[in-house]
């Protein structure tokens, strides 16, 4: 993976910030959250003052539990302000959310799209489907995809899926801080084209994926409308416990990132990950990340419901 690390400058903790390219400065995460694998390590959203000078008690971040790993950045766009963060910078693999990567890929390479892939792009978008996302990835040149995006949006912790899995999308490594960098980018910087297209889509996120897993845990769950999600999930098979059944997510998925590779350079290796992301308010106000994995062998049900507390946990934590 080291060649990779010079696909974007590096965006330092105590100094960086999570502003799109063309968007206001913020604060960003301080360098004493520790980045590595498994840390427990919080940092508290500052108390708010009050009308007479007071301060109110900090909001208490959400509670991990055990055996499960979890990143999050949640950006706050009427102050302009990262409100809470855990392990910004630490890398998951992306499962399903590199598709919002591949798809800004997509359209900013082509001034138009034809029929067939925006129909590509729609069910890749709303219902996750692999094979759409397999179709892109094989046309934009695989991990050529993930390093024009990561040099164009500055994404530092964005790096394409070790070399000899060249086809695996759902390895890419991501962060929290990466994340809110995209929708950042997709809400400021893009062209209507591009923003429109994929926020159209993500605001109509389908309740089951196309592979038959039940996609509306995390936010679509826990936190009210409106909003806009992309999922990602990866490590629990290929079959869901309970096969999701929505006529609106229809389409063949090979499951690819579901299986099992041998090798390293893929982060958590072993371990199921399920991912929350996306915009969240009226007027898009928050854009939030949630990224986790889970012990190895861990059941779907059981994640889900850990993944889903935890964002609404993290919700009311940013708009008490």
């Amino acid at each position: 993976m080291k060649p990779w690390a010079a696909v974007a400058a590096a965006v330092p903790l105590a100094a960086g910030c999570v502003a799109g390219p063309a968007g206001p400065a913020s604060a960003a995460p301080t360098a004493r959250e520790s980045t590595a694998q498994g840390s427990t390590t919080r940092e508290s959203t500052p108390a708010a003052p009050t009308k007479k000078g007071t301060r109110t008690p900090a909001a208490r971040p959400p509670v991990v539990p055990a055996g499960t790993t979890a990143g999050w950045v949640v950006f706050d766009r009427t102050s302009g302000k990262i409100v809470t963060h855990r392990n910004a910078h630490r890398k998951f693999r992306s499962a399903s959310v590199i598709k919002i990567l591949i798809a800004i890929d997509h359209l900013e390479r082509h001034k138009s799209v034809t029929p067939a892939d925006a129909r590509l792009l729609q069910i890749m978008l709303r219902s996750s489907d692999d094979g759409a996302a397999t179709a892109f990835w094989d046309r934009g040149g695989k991990g050529a995809i993930v390093t024009r995006m990561a040099r164009k949006l500055g994404l530092s912790d964005t790096t394409p899926p070790p070399a000899d899995k060249p086809g695996f999308w759902g390895y890419v490594s991501l962060s929290a801080y990466d994340i809110v960098r995209t929708y950042r980018y997709l809400l400021d910087t893009a062209s209507p084209r591009v923003r429109q297209t994929i926020v159209g889509h993500l605001r109509r996120s389908t309740p089951c994926g196309t592979d038959g897993f039940d996609q509306s845990f995390g936010i679509p769950t826990a936190v009210p409308r409106p909003w806009a999600v992309k999922q990602g999930w990866s490590g629990f098979g290929e079959t869901p416990p309970t096969r999701c059944d929505d006529s609106a997510a229809q389409g063949a998925s090979i499951s690819m990132v579901a299986r099992t590779a041998l090798g390293s350079g893929v982060p958590d290796y072993g371990r199921p990950v399920l991912h929350t992301t996306g915009l969240v308010g009226k007027d898009d106000r928050f854009v939030m990340a949630l990224l986790t994995a889970h012990p190895a062998g861990g059941g779907w049900n059981a994640s889900v419901k850990r993944v889903t507390k935890l964002a609404g946990d993290l919700y009311r934590t940013v708009s008490r």
